[in-house]
């Protein structure tokens, strides 16, 4: 069986971490010879990160699928942008200083500067009258390591860089719409999100449906016979084509309607519970 787990929502608790009970559960899945697989809008080197804490290794498909990796890091497929399509909506995006954007390449992922700074300064000014847009700035800036430049555009322009995802961050999801607005009209992008005040652009062959099934061709496991655990909607394409379907309780009602299963949030063990359930622990 090939077990596919999302990341940020579903195996990681609040604290971005592995629980214990969720790291025995996937060791106990890999020592009955199932394939226990990351499949995470995260760069390969955030997702490995809270995996070596947690003493896992496994295969990762990453940012959304523009990356999937073997558990030697042997790269099995990738899908990167085309930047001269994204350019233009690069370009407004930048324009625009309530947008947050993270640029992802295969070993980095980079910011301007002056868009830190904005929602940091943000962040302090609304701590009191409104926190939750605090631990939104907070989070968004746990889920990557970061490079800051002077100016994103030299990173846009490098031809050493290979671009695979872009995210945008805001906290007005009318004005979220309408960056995603921008990206969907262009050719050969698809666009999802993985929280509520983000949207993810990558090239429309790198979705997480796509990298489970390349992942499982390559360990010879019939599509019937995987499973997905999600939580968001970047997680969807994972659920048309899985075997079995297992959404968090902390999952958007869309996951919900189309799964097998609904487990316990990330907070409470549930991909352990979940795991516990599809393997027939007792």
């Amino acid at each position: 069986m090939l077990i596919a787990l999302d990341m940020d929502g579903t195996l990681l608790n609040g604290e971005g971490k592995i629980s214990e009970r969720n790291r025995k559960a996937m060791m106990a899945a890999q020592k009955e010879g199932h394939i226990v697989a990351v499949i995470t809008g995260r760069a390969r080197k955030d997702a490995l990160a809270p995996l070596r804490e947690a003493g896992l290794v496994c295969p990762i498909a990453s940012l959304n699928g523009a990356i999937v990796t073997l558990e030697d890091g042997t790269v099995i497929s990738e899908a990167p942008l085309e930047r001269e399509i994204v350019r233009p909506a690069l370009e407004w995006v930048r324009e625009q200083s309530d947008l947050y954007c993270e640029t992802y390449t295969g070993d980095a992922v980079y910011v301007g500067l002056h868009n830190r700074s904005y929602w940091e300064a943000l962040a302090s000014e609304m701590a009191d009258a409104a926190p939750d847009v605090k631990w939104l700035v907070n989070k968004q800036f746990q889920q990557a390591r970061v490079t800051y430049v002077d100016d994103i555009g030299t990173v846009w322009d490098d031809p050493q860089l290979t671009l695979y995802k872009l995210l945008v961050f805001a906290l007005d999801r009318e004005r979220l719409r309408e960056a995603a607005s921008h990206f969907a009209a262009l050719r050969g992008v698809t666009v999802t999100s993985s929280h509520p005040h983000n949207i993810e652009m990558n090239n429309e062959r790198a979705t997480k449906g796509a990298a489970l099934k390349q992942l499982a061709a390559h360990y010879g496991i019939d599509l019937r016979d995987t499973v997905a655990f999600g939580d968001s909607h970047n997680d969807l394409s994972m659920f048309e084509v899985a075997g079995y379907r297992v959404a968090m309780a902390n999952a958007a009602p869309e996951l919900k309607a189309t799964c097998d299963f609904v487990t316990f949030s990330h907070e409470e063990d549930g991909v352990a519970v979940g795991l516990e359930r599809v393997i027939g622990w007792r």
